[in-house]
């Protein structure tokens, strides 16, 4: 297991600093650094109270708590990705929250609400090429026929 030292601010310093929960745990739990209404079938930003100063060669993974359908939410973007220079002082890592409900939900100050991964990452180089040899397997979705 790599170990990464990853700088960090906190926008509110009455929120604690976010932390692994148990041994085994992957991701980090972020939460709302203010109450937010999400009205009926809308989305709101909210903010996740961390600023953050990736090493270089790594990403942020934003994906949401197991238990955020709960409350009838989701991440509106389905995951949200921190390149490793969205790292200024004001650059406040935030959720896309979308309410599928009928009813308005209110997340609270300090409310866990979307994991935080870090992961490393290479880059690639593309090689165009007009024609590949091996054979087509027949589109989309087609392995569990």
């Amino acid at each position: 297991m790599k170990h990464h030292h990853v700088g960090i601010k906190r926008f509110d310093t009455s929120l604690p600093l976010p932390q692994y929960h148990t041994a085994g745990s992957v991701g980090i739990d972020l939460a709302a650094r203010v109450e937010t209404l999400i009205p009926a079938k809308s989305m709101v930003r909210v903010p996740l109270n961390i600023a953050l100063q990736l090493p270089e060669g790594t990403w942020a993974l934003l994906a949401a708590r197991s238990s955020l359908h709960k409350k009838g939410l989701m991440m509106a973007n389905g995951i949200g990705v921190g390149d490793s220079d969205y790292r200024g002082n004001n650059d406040e890592y935030q959720a896309a929250l979308y309410n599928s409900t009928d009813t308005d939900v209110t997340v609270e100050k300090g409310e866990r609400i979307v994991q935080l991964i870090i992961l490393s990452y290479d880059r690639v180089t593309f090689e165009e090429i007009k024609q590949f040899t091996e054979p087509d397997r027949g589109g989309f979705g087609t392995t569990g026929k």
